[in-house]
């Protein structure tokens, strides 16, 4: 099993890592438009009105244009530890011991603007490029990943069970069919339901962590949400479509 996540706009700063070594990532086949983004982010910092144009960025977030003018010389981490937020905080990987860490390691990955798919150990610096961002003179991101991104995501889904909880802009990156996806709603005392936005994440990290937690290896979405029933979350399903449903 595979649990595909979303990543965050928000990212740890620093690392013990060595600098970025594109050819040691998982998927090496994204390496060209991996490398390609990552001399774009690199050239397009060094014009910060642009780069503040491109990525959405007011002048007070300067120092993320810094970040992505360092991207080959910064340090690294594990891309599990790089992103955080309200869903990474609910995962909480850091409290993770012995053979839960050990699942986490193999079951978690994270979907990436840069880098197009990351398993939990591969070594990335901090950056900012989100999926609605389009880089001068480019197409779209989506345009530009889905040819590389949906072959490896559908090599991944052929063998392993695929959990895929990214986001829709992230999800439209690639595309691939037959995965589990899940949805959180608010249900209030009349049993009227509405979406949930914020604290979506935070229920996405909580199954993230209930599946990498697990001993079993859920092969389908009724599994999944049976593990999620174990870890105390109201999950309802259809087909491979999962819904978390939350009072409101």
């Amino acid at each position: 099993m595979i649990v595909l996540l979303p990543p965050s706009e928000t990212k740890r700063a620093g690392g013990d890592g060595p600098p970025l070594k594109l050819e040691s990532l998982s998927a090496p086949e994204l390496s060209p438009l991996r490398g390609a983004l990552v001399d774009e982010l690199v050239e397009l910092a060094g014009d910060p009105a642009a780069c503040r144009r491109a990525l959405g960025l007011s002048a007070a977030q300067d120092a993320e244009i810094d970040r992505n003018a360092h991207l080959r010389s910064a340090p690294t981490l594990p891309a599990i530890h790089r992103y955080t937020g309200v869903l990474y905080d609910a995962l909480d990987v850091a409290s993770l011991r012995g053979a839960s860490a050990e699942r986490a390691r193999a079951r978690l990955a994270v979907g990436s603007a840069l880098f197009g798919v990351l398993r939990a150990d591969d070594a990335v610096p901090a950056y900012r490029l989100s999926a609605g961002s389009k880089l001068p003179g480019q197409p779209t991101l989506a345009a530009r990943w889905r040819p590389l991104l949906e072959p490896v995501l559908a090599g991944w889904a052929a063998s392993e069970l695929i959990v895929d909880l990214r986001s829709g802009s992230y999800a439209a990156l690639g595309r691939v069919p037959g995965v589990v996806r899940a949805d959180v709603v608010a249900e209030d005392s009349d049993g009227r339901r509405k979406a949930v936005t914020h604290f979506n994440k935070a229920h996405k990290g909580r199954l993230a962590r209930a599946l990498v937690m697990t001993r079993s290896e859920p092969g389908d979405a009724a599994a999944v949400a049976a593990v999620a029933r174990r870890a105390g979350m109201r999950v309802e399903r259809s087909g491979d479509e999962l819904t978390i449903v939350i009072d409101a």
